[in-house]
């Protein structure tokens, strides 16, 4: 049970309390020594001096000796007491303020004011580590909330479609207006199979832009990235009517990159069904792997000669449900954030992607960059 508030000690009076502790247990320590141990060797060394036992001279030097050393002793001891007095005043009141930040800052924090910050104290390591912590910890609150707060807002946007569609079927079923056909079944599942999608993207870009995705890396031929990712799409392209072509020297100049094979195959599949979804029947869609000038890095590449994105909409097309004419569109069947988790999936790598394309009309390329591995000697 916690005391009353009228009856808890701020830290300056536990500081000064301790203190006086100190100072009496000193004190007494040093009168004790001063009656008790420094006449008696004051006296032994005027007898090897060779003076008698009860000289006036003996007599009047140990009398002043005794006198002198309580003066110096009380002179010392008040000394002392004032010094380290006014130091633990200061010293408290420094650490008090210090203190009283950090706890208004984590009341704040509580709040839901994760802007909260802590200065550095100048008291110490201990403090600055302190500051710090509590400054990354803040970061790292305000960063969640905002994660949060945007899955709210995706979700809350994304599901308006599909919920009001299933909602407005199954209301013209009940009222007769619509049978229970398989038309309306593959309307209903269809919609089913979008809210199911839009789930378990909106989990996968969360957890990889939040940090919490445990990444088994290792080494990856890059020439097996492509070849796996050609195969697992190669029908569903030519289904579509488009070529889906491995680029024969495709690695042949790359080496192995340092990656979670089945995050990086999510990402190549990511970018071919972006590419798929935005090539009409006829066109191409190219896979590729390349080094780059800096021999820590490798590049890999998924080029089509689809719509093409707009030059004002390639900044944003890794934005999560970002929508444009010539870029993602909700009737393409996408879910919105495939180019999103294509991003937080590479970053979470430390790789990089971008998106270069002439135009509409001229096609897109996506380049996603991992850490290489030097596979010489």
């Amino acid at each position: 049970m916690s005391p009353a508030p009228g009856t808890r000690w701020g830290l300056a009076a536990r500081l000064l309390a301790a203190l006086v502790v100190v100072l009496a247990v000193a004190a007494f320590t040093a009168w004790l020594v001063a009656s008790a141990v420094g006449p008696g060797l004051f006296h032994e060394h005027m007898v090897r001096a060779g003076l008698q036992d009860h000289d006036s001279a003996v007599l009047h030097a140990e009398r002043a000796f005794r006198d002198a050393s309580a003066v110096s002793l009380a002179l010392a001891l008040g000394a002392a007491a004032i010094t380290s007095a006014a130091v633990s005043v200061v010293l408290a009141g420094r650490i008090g303020r210090s203190l009283a930040t950090v706890s208004k800052a984590a009341a704040r924090l509580g709040a839901g004011e994760y802007e909260s910050r802590v200065p550095a104290a100048g008291l110490g390591a201990e403090f600055d580590d302190l500051a710090d912590s509590f400054n990354t910890m803040a970061a790292r609150l305000r960063d969640a909330d905002r994660l949060r707060a945007r899955l709210l807002a995706d979700v809350a946007h994304e599901v308006r479609t599909p919920v009001a569609t299933i909602a407005g079927y199954l209301e013209a079923v009940q009222d007769g207006a619509q049978p229970m056909d398989e038309a309306t079944m593959t309307v209903l599942a269809d919609q089913a199979a979008r809210l199911t999608r839009l789930a378990q993207d909106l989990a996968a870009v969360t957890r990889a832009e939040a940090g919490d995705l445990v990444l088994n890396v290792e080494p990856v031929p890059t020439r097996d990235l492509l070849e796996q990712t050609a195969a697992a799409w190669r029908d569903r392209a030519a289904a579509a009517g488009v070529h889906l072509a491995l680029d024969p020297d495709a690695g042949s100049g790359a080496g192995p990159v340092a990656v979670d094979r089945h995050r990086i195959a999510q990402v190549m599949d990511n970018l071919v069904a972006n590419a798929l979804r935005h090539t009409a029947a006829g066109g191409t869609i190219t896979l590729r792997a390349r080094a780059v000038d800096d021999p820590s890095r490798v590049a890999l590449a998924v080029r089509d000669t689809g719509k093409g994105i707009a030059p004002e909409h390639l900044p944003h097309v890794f934005e999560r449900f970002y929508r444009a004419d010539t870029a993602r569109d909700r009737a393409s069947g996408g879910s919105g954030i495939g180019l999103a988790i294509c991003k937080a999936l590479t970053e979470a790598h430390g790789g990089t992607i971008t998106a270069a394309s002439a135009g509409v009309g001229a096609g897109a390329t996506f380049v996603v960059t991992l850490p290489a591995i030097n596979s010489g000697p």
